[in-house]
């Protein structure tokens, strides 16, 4: 089994099949260390009634948890749509050093709204797209 980008973005887009299922917001978040995962969630707004629980917020927190410290150095995370101006400037602090997204958000997402990452953070757009993408519109044309 190869562990690469594609591969993590599957589990992260699993985790958006579960926000979907919870009448959330589909977008999953997971988060790997040396080829571990590290955490894995996803949106969770509606669910615990907190405009805060997106599943970047929800995922940077169990990380932490998980290496015992607040700095992501050395992580990636995977995420299926591009992060919020919020969730960008939590990753800005965490110092993950990669961010993996699947669609970017055009309406939304933190590079629209003048946000920024972390000057050492790297991300790379466009994995798994079309599946991440069409994940959001199902939700959104659900709702009209």
């Amino acid at each position: 089994m190869l562990l690469n980008d594609e591969y993590f973005m599957r589990i992260a887009l699993n985790e958006a099949k579960e926000a979907l299922l919870k009448n959330e917001i589909p977008i999953g978040a997971v988060i790997v260390a040396n080829n571990s995962i590290i955490a894995k969630t996803h949106n969770l707004t509606e669910n615990l009634n907190d405009v805060t629980a997106h599943a970047e917020m929800q995922a940077i927190t169990a990380a932490a948890n998980a290496i015992g410290g607040k700095y992501l150095k050395n992580c990636t995370m995977y995420l299926t749509v591009e992060p919020c101006q919020m969730c960008a400037g939590a990753l800005y602090w965490s110092q993950i050093s990669k961010i993996v997204v699947g669609v970017q958000d055009n309406k939304r997402g933190f590079t629209t709204m003048g946000g920024q990452l972390h000057p050492k953070t790297e991300i790379v757009y466009g994995v798994l797209e079309d599946e991440c993408k069409e994940l959001m519109l199902t939700f959104f044309q659900n709702k009209r």
